[in-house]
């Protein structure tokens, strides 16, 4: 089994014991070219679903009458988009803010109480490590795509219970999103 795999399943076997709904009013952003992606998987795996995408200051995936992500499952508490599922959802429950001043991204972690798999990640420094520099990728190419409009409303959400884990330099063209009037 693949290392990847593995990880999937270490963190479905985590995720899918949680009673914490992090899939439930979550909205995690989407640029244009994930929305084609995760289209792409829903017609290829036959999954019937119609209009998956809101857009308002950003776009993300629709929420059904109890405010759950469109694409998780209730019976198995599993994504159905898994391998496509937005960075933001896959760097869980890594999370960041952009500290322009200091032309920095911050990198957070989710406390163990609002997230078991924070706590499982905490207690173990490789794969930590590992899912860190994941999480790093995924968020960087997201922060990347977004529009200005779309980044900006996103970096007003609040992240309670997180604490900070790292930072790194944040390249000219996000600062660029971010300081201009566009």
């Amino acid at each position: 089994m693949s290392s990847a795999s593995k990880r999937q399943n270490d963190f479905f076997d985590i995720c899918g014991r949680c009673k914490i709904s992090c899939c439930r009013n979550a909205r995690p952003p989407t640029t244009l070219r994930r929305r084609k992606i995760i289209e792409a998987y829903l017609k290829k795996q036959e999954l019937p679903i119609e209009n998956p995408f809101v857009r308002t200051a950003y776009a993300f995936p629709r929420e059904d009458e109890e405010g759950y992500c469109v694409f998780y499952d209730k019976k198995t508490r599993k994504c159905l988009i898994h391998p496509v599922k937005p960075e933001t959802c896959a760097a869980g429950p890594i999370t960041f803010d952009i500290n322009v001043p200091n032309q920095k991204i911050e990198w957070y972690l989710k406390m163990e109480e609002i997230c078991p798999l924070a706590g499982a990640l905490y207690k173990n420094e490789e794969i930590l490590k590992k899912h860190l520099k994941s999480a790093k990728k995924e968020i960087l190419k997201l922060v990347r795509q977004l529009d200005p409009e779309a980044l900006k409303t996103i970096l007003k959400i609040e992240e309670p219970e997180t604490f900070k884990i790292d930072e790194d330099s944040i390249g000219k063209g996000v600062l660029y999103k971010l300081t201009s009037d566009s």
